[in-house]
């Protein structure tokens, strides 16, 4: 990211302290005890009793074994924190302190030297609470009581007449993830999730700074900087962005304040693949009698976000203009990336973002049923150019919307948008996690014999909550133009035909249907934003599943309790008859299986974008793990890229060519698709391909004679037969190398096409070298083709699960040295 400064701010550290200051209550020595019980236990704040259990060595790690299923007892119970903490008599002497929690998970009662502050119901809110009345000099004591979310949550479902699914998750506003889903585990939490501090202010205080962009032309960006003030007298104050000045006459208490700002011949955030993504930051000041009051520093990026929904001949389009600039939006769907969220650290969330662009993504959707996430993960997104659909916390069930649960939700929006609304890369905001389609298509109401009353009060609390009170918080807490909001993903579900011609699309055939991959080719919406494959994690990440030695065994009831679909190794074992041999041998299960979930992925992938411009937009399900775990993920519990990862980045370059066969008639059709998602023109490309043999031999060659061009977001279509690219040779025994160059021969692009599936293959054993280059580099090379290479080792391979093409050769970087790699092949899988 490249950060334009306009200044930098410097202020007399002591005038500013001296009006406002923080302390961390985090790091006071905090303990926590189960409410029943008298002793009490060291915790760790941020945290949660799941974590601190462990950390005293009360339970072993829910993730190992089948450990899960041993601690359910834990959501049953209440449980107590508290800490001392000192104040001096010179801290006592400022004219506003407040206790500020950043999140508490969930239902709670703060007290403060005995006396009840506040009662919390939500983890997704902030609470500040004033506290000055209630501080003594010396030792403090600060007590939250927690009870038990899932008790509390049965309790409001005896208000209501009817059953929810999965009750009683939906009446509590808590991670939803934490009861359990078919990748997770159930492990519902408590505890002080996020930081405590202690703030002291003096004077005046900005509560937030939000900033609307007006107008961007490549001349100016007319800016205006809105912020809540508060001061403790009126008068005369000056309130500058960057030096820039300008006098307000405020009142006693909150002021509303808005400041005009352009910046000339503006550097613009642009989305990975189309640019750089600049940033500039600012410095907000409040003066009074020239000195400074209080200061916030905020950073952003310049950039226009429009939803297009236009009608057209087949339904109505649905895209991401960014910037003027049509954006084909290449990305993925993000879970929690831990069961216990205060685990994730600043390096895992910028690594697993930095995995997002290296794989040429561009989007990320922020999926309903988790949690709002820490700065860090937007603050990465910021920095690598990923646009960032985010869903309001809601999934797949029913929500009430009665008087309490409506308020709580519009300021849940208010804080998170507040928080979230000044990063360039939030693209859109999401009202939900498919619970229009759960209403519509899942038989809920039929399951829990609902009455047609009944029936209706779901959808009159539905239409209250995501088409009233989360838009209207919205409009009420957000700039103008961050206010794009889209009720529930899916629009329309994957059963109806309207899935496919506009709105967003959650296409779940392959999988739960267990329709074949290549439904794929005709199953394409105008915009996917959810479909998936599992596939098994790395063996690193299954080895550590066990807490002693491991049994790699497919019966073993560690591994299988690491599968939470139902029906996931049937479903698994299924497409891997179709489409491979399916191994006896756990190494080259777990490596098919993963081949198999790559395939899948591509499959779809090109499908999407082989349908530019009526298709512009793929998320597959899904990018990380909350634990280790056989999931849909392409990156696994600790961190590892799977087969699928790496396909992902191959699929998601911004110039490829695409193939797919198709019969007309009597006859076979290869379509050769160049796709072209940069915004530059490039003329005078040529195709060619070379018709090879698995051994290396030529047997003929093809192309066009006339040059192309493609345009700026363009597409191209060569259609040939297959009759005259093959002959008589046999599809199981040849593959097209094909590539793309211009006049000066310059790649373009380039790929490989099989016209048989894996198992069909008619493979050679490979005579696969490595040759050591430097502790950080290996060269592999091969004799023949060796489909599908996979390299195993204690480090992270620059490229894997590749094809080498006959007597070539591939340079591979590597994370970190390693002493022992070891390497298969598709052909091992098919020749035990």
């Amino acid at each position: 990211m490249n950060k334009i400064l306009f200044v930098t701010f410097f202020f007399i550290q002591t005038l500013f302290f001296a009006q406002f200051s923080e302390r961390n209550l985090s790091s006071e020595k905090w303990q926590f005890k189960n409410a029943k019980d008298e002793k009490w236990f060291t915790a760790t704040v941020p945290g949660t009793v799941h974590l601190d259990l462990m950390n005293n060595k009360i339970i072993p790690d829910p993730f190992k074994d089948n450990n899960e299923k041993k601690f359910q007892w834990i959501e049953n119970e209440d449980w107590d924190y508290q800490t001392t903490f000192k104040v001096s008599s010179k801290e006592l002497e400022n004219q506003n302190i407040e206790l500020v929690f950043n999140g508490l998970d969930t239902f709670s009662d703060i007290y403060l030297n005995g006396k009840l502050l506040q009662s919390t119901d939500n983890m997704f809110r902030k609470w500040t609470i004033p506290v000055k009345q209630n501080l003594k000099i010396g030792d403090n004591l600060l007590q939250i009581k927690f009870k038990s979310a899932v008790n509390v949550g049965k309790y409001l479902a005896q208000k209501v007449r009817f059953t929810t699914p999965e009750s009683p998750r939906s009446f509590v506003r808590k991670a939803q993830y934490q009861f359990g889903w078919d990748w997770g585990p159930r492990l519902v939490t408590a505890g002080i999730w996020k930081d405590v501090k202690l703030n002291f202010w003096n004077n005046a205080k900005f509560e937030n700074v939000k900033i609307e962009q007006k107008n961007i032309s490549k001349e100016v960006a007319n800016l205006v900087f809105y912020t809540e003030v508060f001061v403790e007298k009126e008068g005369k104050y000056n309130v500058s962005v960057n030096n820039n000045f300008k006098d307000f006459n405020l009142k006693k208490g909150k002021n509303l304040i808005e400041i005009p700002f352009d910046i000339k011949y503006p550097k613009l955030w642009q989305p990975n693949g189309h640019g750089v993504a600049h940033s500039y930051q600012f410095a907000i000041s409040v003066f009074y009698n020239d000195k400074i009051l209080d200061q916030k520093l905020v950073e952003t990026g310049l950039r226009t976000v429009e939803l297009i929904q236009e009608k057209d001949e087949k339904g109505k389009s649905f895209y991401f203009k960014v910037n003027g600039n049509p954006l084909y939006a290449k990305g993925v769907n993000w879970i929690p990336g831990d069961s216990f969220s205060p685990r994730m650290t600043k390096e895992k969330y910028h690594k697993l973002i930095k995995d997002c662009k290296e794989a040429n993504m561009n989007m990320i959707r922020v999926w309903g049923g988790g949690i709002y996430e820490d700065d860090e993960f937007y603050k990465a997104c910021d920095e690598n150019g990923i646009l960032v659909w985010q869903d309001f916390m809601f999934a797949g069930s029913f929500y009430p919307s009665d008087e309490d649960f409506q308020k709580n939700v519009e300021m849940e929006v208010r804080d998170q948008v507040e928080r979230l609304q000044n990063h360039p890369s939030l693209a859109l905001w999401c009202g939900n996690n498919e619970i229009d389609e759960a209403i519509v298509n899942w038989g809920y109401q039929k399951q829990f014999k609902y009455s047609k009353e009944d029936s209706l009060q779901v959808w009159k609390d539905y239409k209250t909550i995501f088409h009233e009170v989360i838009p209207n918080a919205i409009k009420k807490y957000a700039t103008a133009d961050k206010q794009i909001y889209w009720e529930s993903s899916p629009s329309i579900g994957w059963g109806h035909k309207e899935s496919l011609t506009e709105g967003d699309s959650h296409y779940w055939g392959v999988w739960w249907g267990e329709e074949p991959f290549e439904i794929y080719n005709e199953k394409v919406p105008r915009f996917a934003s959810e479909y998936g494959f599992q596939g098994m994690p790395t063996l690193e990440t299954t080895k550590s599943m066990f807490s002693g030695k491991p049994d790699l065994s497919l019966e073993n009831s560690t591994i299988k309790a690491h599968e939470k679909h139902s029906r996931g190794w049937g479903i698994i074992q299924k497409y891997m008859e179709r489409d491979y041999k399916v191994p006896t041998d756990f190494v080259k299960y777990n490596y098919v299986s993963q081949l198999l979930q790559a395939r899948g992925m591509q499959i779809a992938i090109e499908a999407h974008r082989r349908a530019k411009p009526y298709n512009m937009g793929t998320l597959y399900w899904q990018l990380n793990d909350c634990w280790p775990v056989v999931s849909w993920s392409s990156i696994d519990y600790l961190g590892n890229w799977k087969a699928l990862h790496y396909q992902v980045k191959r699929s998601f370059e911004n110039q490829v060519i695409l193939i797919s066969e198709e019969k007309i008639e009597q006859d076979e059709i290869l379509n050769f698709y160049v796709v072209n998602d940069n915004l530059a023109k490039v003329e005078d490309l040529y195709l060619y391909f070379d018709i090879m043999k698995f051994n290396g031999e030529k047997k003929g060659s093809g192309g066009l004679a006339d040059s192309s061009t493609i345009e700026p977001n363009g597409i191209l279509k060569f259609p040939f037969s297959v009759e005259e690219i093959i002959g008589d040779l046999n599809k199981n025994e040849i593959y097209l190398a094909i590539s793309v160059k211009d006049e000066s021969d310059k790649i373009f692009t380039q790929a490989n096409y099989f016209f048989s599936k894996p198992k069909d293959l008619k493979l050679s054993k490979p005579a696969i070298k490595i040759k050591k280059i430097s502790s950080t580099e290996i060269e592999v090379s091969t004799d023949v083709l060796a489909k599908d290479v996979y390299l195993l080792g204690d480090t992270h391979f620059s490229d894997n699960f590749f094809d080498l093409l006959p007597k070539t050769s591939r340079r591979i970087k590597l994370s970190k040295p390693s002493k022992n790699i070891e390497v298969m092949s598709l052909w091992d899988t098919m020749n035990p």
